[in-house]
C-alpha cells in the first residue's frame, strides 16, 4: 500500500510539473503573440475615444464599458472560433476576409475625410434626417456603441489573425487558450487607456477644485489641454483607420505575390530610419504608416462612389424587401 501511495504521489507530482510547464508555455506564447499585435492595439486605442466625445460625463465610462464588452464578445465568441476553424479547414480564406476588413476601414476613414473636405448633398441630407434621432441621447448612444463595436470587429480580427499567425504548431486547445488570454488582456489595456483618456478632464476639475498650489494649477492645465487632445485624437483615430486598412491591404497583396508596394514602403522606411539612428525606429514606423495610409486613402476614395451608388442602394433594397 505504501509503495502504491508513493507511486501515486510521484505520478501526481509529474503531472503537476507537466501542467506547470504547459501553463508557463501558454503564458510565454500569449506574451509573445500580444507583443506582435501591439501596433494594432495602439490604433484601436486611438480610434475608440471619438465614439465617446460629446456625451454627458456620467455616461462616458458606461459607454466605454459597453464597447469593451462588445469587443470581448467580438474576440471570444466570434473571431476566436472562426479563426481556428478557418485555419483548420479553409486557411486560404483568412487573407481575403482580412483584406475585406481593410477595405471597410479604408472606406470609413476616407469617407470621414471626404465629408470634412467636401461637404456633399448626400451627407447633408443624411445629417439633416438624423438630427431628430441625434436629439435622443439614448438612441444616439446606441448608434455610437454599435458603430464602435463594428469598427472594433475589424481591428480585433487583425489582432486575432496576428496572434494566431505567431503561434507555433500545437494543440487547438492551447491555441484557443493563448488567443483568449491575448484577447482579454488586449481589451483590458485598450479600454482601460480609453477610460483614462476620456475621464482625464474630470480628474483635472477635481484637482483644480480640491487641490492647492501646483496641484490645482496642474488640474486647470489638464482641463484646458484635454479638449485639444481629444480633437487631435479624433484626427489620429480617423488616420488610424486609413493606415491600418491600407496596411492590411498591402500585406494581403504581398501574400498573393503582388509585393511591389510592400517592398517600396519597407525599403523607404529602412532608408529613412538609417538617416537618424537615434530616432530611426520612430521615423521608420512613421514612413510605414504614411505609405500604408496612402494606399488606404486611394482604396477608400475609390470605394466612396461604389458604396454610394451601388452597395448602399442594393442594401436598402434588400432591407426594403425584408420589411
Amino acid at each position: 500500500m505504501s509503495i502504491g501511495l508513493i507511486a501515486l504521489l510521484d505520478d501526481v507530482a509529474a503531472l503537476s510539473k507537466v501542467a506547470a510547464a504547459s501553463l508557463d508555455d501558454v503564458g510565454a506564447q500569449a506574451a509573445k503573440a500580444g507583443a506582435k499585435a501591439a501596433g494594432v492595439v495602439i490604433d484601436d486605442a486611438a480610434v475608440t475615444p471619438r465614439y465617446v466625445v460629446g456625451f454627458a460625463a456620467e455616461r462616458e465610462l458606461p459607454i466605454v464599458w459597453r464597447i469593451a464588452k462588445g469587443s470581448v464578445r467580438n474576440k471570444l465568441l466570434f473571431l476566436l472560433p472562426i479563426a481556428l476553424l478557418l485555419e483548420a479547414f479553409a486557411p486560404w480564406a483568412i487573407t481575403p476576409l482580412l483584406m475585406l476588413g481593410g477595405c471597410y476601414l479604408s472606406y470609413e476613414g476616407a469617407e470621414k475625410i471626404y465629408e470634412k473636405l467636401v461637404p456633399h448633398a448626400a451627407h447633408g441630407a443624411a445629417d439633416h434626417a438624423a438630427a431628430p434621432v441625434a436629439a435622443d441621447a439614448a438612441l444616439l448612444e446606441e448608434q455610437r456603441v454599435a458603430s464602435a463595436v463594428k469598427t472594433d470587429f475589424i481591428l480585433s480580427a487583425e489582432i486575432m489573425a496576428i496572434t494566431l499567425a505567431g503561434l507555433p504548431d500545437g494543440s487547438i486547445w492551447t491555441k484557443a487558450v493563448v488567443m483568449a488570454i491575448v484577447a482579454v488582456g488586449i481589451t483590458a489595456v485598450v479600454y482601460g487607456a480609453v477610460a483614462l483618456i476620456v475621464k482625464a478632464d474630470d480628474v483635472g476639475i477635481a484637482l483644480a477644485r480640491r487641490g492647492t498650489g501646483a496641484l490645482a494649477a496642474f488640474g486647470r492645465g489638464l482641463v484646458r489641454f484635454m479638449p485639444h487632445f481629444l480633437r487631435a485624437l479624433a484626427v489620429v483615430g480617423t488616420a488610424a483607420m486609413v493606415w491600418v486598412g491600407g496596411g492590411i491591404l498591402v500585406h494581403g497583396l504581398a501574400g498573393y505575390g503582388i509585393d511591389g508596394i510592400e517592398h517600396v514602403i519597407h525599403d523607404t522606411s529602412l532608408t529613412v530610419a538609417n538617416l537618424a539612428p537615434g530616432i530611426g525606429g520612430a521615423l521608420g514606423w512613421l514612413v510605414t504608416a504614411l505609405g500604408s495610409g496612402l494606399v488606404g486613402l486611394v482604396v477608400g476614395f475609390a470605394l466612396i462612389p461604389i458604396v454610394g451608388r451601388v452597395i448602399a442602394p442594393a442594401w436598402k433594397a434588400v432591407k426594403g424587401v425584408r420589411a
